[in-house]
């Protein structure tokens, strides 16, 4: 899981660093020992959490408004300790290096930086996370707030911290103030603690209700109660000043925004020379290990100066039409006031022929005192045979928008040669990101304009047309120029490689056009049948919470982890099948399953959860994505997956359930117009026949050359047992051995799949290795040939690279051999169905077919057909799909065809 936000409370983080740990110092005799404290508490909270945006918090140096609130304020605490403070700069600069936001605001505490922010992200919709040991941050614990214990990694929501202090988030800073704090030199009321606080805070609500009614104190169930509102009412002075002082600001004024807290790219070099410094060894190893293939890219092409034309007049553009004309190839990019492609308008056109050298032609920017701009209808129809011309040859970063750009605008883009992003992929999948500020950063070492920097971030950011043309003009420019740049240096770096060459030119490339008729067909939606079925799904997710409230025996959150955990594990005694990072007993999915084979609530549970995201996430959404022609127009997304899948967003089609009657019955809205079919053709068990022609084993190439039941030659192989005494449980068996090996299922996984022991588990992997040794023989061979080479292959050349093949971490090198054995199977599945999409899309354009590949999902590609001719269209897909490889294996095409996408299966 991915937090939207997580805020580290630096100080604390730093103090118990200090205080848990030995005095450590390295060669020189400077203090170390908090500065690994806190970066092993560092690095441990975000491989946890994966924060989106990240923001480490200190206290700044001086005093703040609660000095000058009361004088006295901490003045308990003594002086910091030397070894203490002489660590705090490298610190900050170590953070700083790792590309994590370092927050310092003076005048305040880092408690209420981290409460601003809180508040903020909670506004924004955010979940957060806050890490922290002071109690005090408990008081901003909501539905959207968590705290966790830096030392003991305990996570508080709202009933954890009723359960640690029994008071609500919202007394805390009651309950401090009539506790007091001697560690802050924060007076309290005398004689109080935390029970008689905590029993006043249940009685009363507030301070504010308990001194309306001092009167009846008396009635608290506390230890001298009778005494107690005397004694309230002689310190009600004080008992206010700590409430005061006790309550986080969230309302300071802060340098950044909540945006601004996305971590960046690490400084590994400045990381390098500060671990060396301090003689971190530890942290440095682990650097060392994090070293991917990135490292090793050649030099950086030098930067050079940007000359950026802005094109106002005719003259100026004939020029420039005439240089394009003329030109080898052009980069070219368009600057849009939305980033749906069904629905932007062409605000602007980018151009260049020369790295050093772009233009802007700006046709819509419409802001208060914007200058003259030429007509956007006479620039695209003066340019519109260069741009459908396949003679001149294009290059763009996420070319496939811009073409839908110019087809809002009868534009058929041609020539679309090159892609920038396409090249970053082909060349390293492994890359996170590979937009172009980060491909510029990597492969050019440019820092690039950045989109937030012409039009502001959050609800203020502008769209295109509304920024000035002095500043928009070299954001755009630059855009063309980079892309070109990039061009030039990837395209050297693929043709070292050309296999890499060949996975560009012959699958991603060409794959572009059928992606931009595939989103701009889209896919019929009925939602009706789809409000129909949410108000379905609505009154079975009520019966179910209603069962499991009776199951119960109360009422509680079902979406509560920790409510879940109470009652599953504490009141019910169910065992505990696993533990989360933090300890408690978890309640993921795969366990309820578990536990689900014996008890009733857990079965319940995972029902409520399945309906609920199907609803939430299908049958409420799906109607809102459909646009005016009745369609749904996803994105698909070539250069998001490593093994070179493809994904789509709005909406992820991806993911629709079929196993299940529900979400069949959502497959049901996916419909064909009048007079036309849907056609679904799937590959089947593709993957497995990969692994037969990678492995070259003699059984399992048999088995698919004869057009045997693969499960069931599997069962009769490892049960010894013939064919046909197979039962369902044993093919069901085989099928879950055949899959889980090739995805590098361990014993121990294995029979708990099976609900076996594992003991038998391990006997049918061994005796599966003795009926198709082949198979083991790859596996061995490809997981030494990934640690040799720190890559593997697809058959047609595709590469993924492991970074952590070689780690020393046995965790990390254990998963990448797992990956180093799956990556070539899933990736060849991926390159073969995108060289039939290819092969397909072509025929029915050159044949004229009144047909349309609407949908490609895993294995499976979908078509909309005219009703007279599906049996010709589903006998030439076929033909196409088995034929997108020469295999020693035949693939094979399963195909089907009604009037939505759950007939056609």
């Amino acid at each position: 899981m991915s937090r939207s936000l997580v805020l580290v409370d630096g100080s604390s983080y730093l103090f118990r660093a200090f205080l848990a740990l030995p005095p450590l110092t390295n060669s020189k005799g400077e203090p170390t020992g908090a500065i690994h404290g806190v970066l092993n508490m560092l690095n441990k909270l975000i491989r946890d959490e994966s924060p989106q945006r990240i923001g480490v918090v200190f206290d700044a140096s001086g005093k703040t408004f609660r000095d000058d609130m009361y004088t006295e304020y901490k003045a308990n605490r003594p002086p910091m300790d030397d070894d203490l403070r002489a660590q705090i700069e490298p610190l900050h600069n170590i953070i700083k290096a790792m590309g994590l936001p370092l927050l310092i605001v003076p005048n305040v505490e880092a408690d209420d930086v981290i409460g601003t922010l809180a508040d903020q992200a909670t506004a924004a919709g955010m979940d957060c996370l806050v890490s922290t040991s002071d109690k005090d941050l408990a008081q901003l614990v909501s539905d959207e707030v968590t705290l966790i214990d830096t030392m003991q990694m305990k996570s508080l929501d709202r009933e954890g911290v009723k359960a640690k202090f029994d008071v609500w988030p919202e007394q805390i800073a009651d309950y401090l103030a009539l506790v007091g704090d001697t560690a802050d030199n924060i007076p309290g009321v005398p004689g109080v603690g935390a029970k008689t606080a905590a029993a006043l805070l249940g009685h009363f609500g507030t301070i504010d209700a308990m001194y309306e009614r001092l009167d009846d104190v008396v009635n608290v169930k506390v230890r001298g109660a009778k005494s107690l509102g005397q004694k309230l009412a002689d310190h009600r002075e004080s008992c206010e000043l700590s409430r005061r002082l006790t309550i986080i600001a969230r309302d300071v004024t802060l340098p950044v925004e909540l945006d601004d807290l996305a971590p960046s790219a690490a400084d590994t070099d400045a990381l390098r020379e500060l671990y060396e410094a301090l003689e971190l060894r530890t942290l440095l190893k682990s650097l060392d290990e994090q070293a991917t293939v990135d490292d090793a890219t050649p030099e950086p092409a030098p930067d050079t100066t940007l000359d950026v034309e802005t094109v106002l007049t005719k003259k100026a553009f004939n020029a420039w039409k005439k240089r394009i004309n003329s030109a080898a190839i052009t980069a070219l990019d368009t600057e849009t006031n939305s980033l749906d492609y069904m629905t932007a308008d062409l605000i602007g056109i980018s151009l260049a022929v020369t790295p050093d050298a772009a233009c802007y032609i700006p046709v819509a920017h419409d802001y208060a005192g914007a200058p003259a701009q030429l007509d956007r209808d006479f620039v695209l129809s003066e340019l519109k045979t260069w741009l459908e011309s396949d003679k001149h040859a294009k290059v763009g970063h996420h070319l496939k928008y811009d073409a839908h750009i110019f087809a809002r605008y009868d534009i058929a883009l041609g020539g679309i040669k090159y892609d920038s992003m396409l090249e970053s992929y082909v060349l390293n999948s492994t890359a996170t990101r590979h937009d172009m500020d980060s491909v510029a950063r990597r492969y050019l070492a440019k820092t690039t304009i950045h989109y937030e920097d012409v039009a502001g971030k959050g609800a203020k950011q502008l769209t295109f047309n509304e920024i000035p043309l002095e500043t928009a003009a070299p954001y755009a420019a630059e855009d063309a120029a980079v892309t070109l740049a990039l061009h030039q240096h990837l395209t050297a770096e693929l043709e070292k490689t050309p296999a890499l060459v060949d996975v560009y030119r012959d699958i991603e490339q060409p794959l572009v056009p059928v992606l931009i008729a595939m989103e701009q067909n889209g896919v019929a939606i009925d939602t009706e049948l789809l409000q129909t079925q949410s108000a379905e799904l609505a009154a079975a997710v009520t019966m179910l919470e209603s069962e499991a409230h009776s199951l119960a025996g109360g009422p509680f959150n079902l979406g509560s982890p920790k409510q879940l955990q109470q009652i599953l594990f504490e009141q019910q005694g169910l065992p505990i099948l696993r533990k989360t990072p933090k300890g408690q007993p978890s309640t993921a999915e795969d366990v309820l399953a578990e536990l689900a084979a014996d008890y009733e609530l857990p079965d319940v549970i995972l029902k409520y959860r399945s309906l609920s995201k199907l609803k939430s996430t299908y049958t409420d959404k799906l109607p809102l994505d459909v646009g005016p022609d009745g369609r749904i127009h996803t994105s698909y997304h070539q250069a998001v997956a490593a093994t070179g899948r493809l994904s789509s967003s709005d909406p992820n089609l991806q993911n629709i359930p079929i196993r299940t009657p529900e979400g069949r019955r959502i497959r049901q809205a996916f419909i064909a117009h009048n007079g036309y079919t849907l056609v679904a053709a799937d590959y089947s068990q593709i993957e497995l026949r990969i692994m037969a022609h990678l492995s070259g084993d003699r059984g399992l190439t048999d088995a698919f050359a004869n057009d045997r039941d693969v499960h069931r030659a599997t069962a009769a192989e490892v049960f010894g047992i013939a064919p046909n005494d197979v039962g369902a449980d044993e093919r069901r068996s085989a099928k879950a051995i055949n899959f889980g090996l090739i995805y590098g299922m361990s014993a121990f996984g294995l029979a708990k799949q099976l609900g076996i022991g594992r003991a038998e588990a391990q006997n049918y992997i061994d005796t599966y290795f003795e009926r198709y040794p082949g198979v083991r023989d790859y596996m061995d061979r490809i997981r030494a040939e990934a640690h040799e080479h720190g890559f593997v292959s697809t058959v047609f050349g595709r590469r993924l690279y492991l970074p952590d093949i070689n780690a020393k971490q046995s965790q990390r090198r254990q998963y990448a051999e797992r990956t180093a054995i799956n990556a070539p199977m899933q990736g060849t599945a991926a390159d073969i169905i995108k060289r039939a999409m290819i092969r397909v899309h072509d025929w029915l354009l050159s044949e004229q077919v009144d047909a349309r590949l609407i949908m490609q999902v895993h294995d499976e590609l979908v078509f909309e057909v005219r009703s007279d001719l599906v049996e010709t269209v589903a006998a030439e897909t076929v033909n196409f799909m088995t034929a997108a490889a020469a295999l020693d294996v035949p693939l094979k095409v399963d195909v089907g065809s009604g009037q939505n996408w759950d007939e056609a299966h």
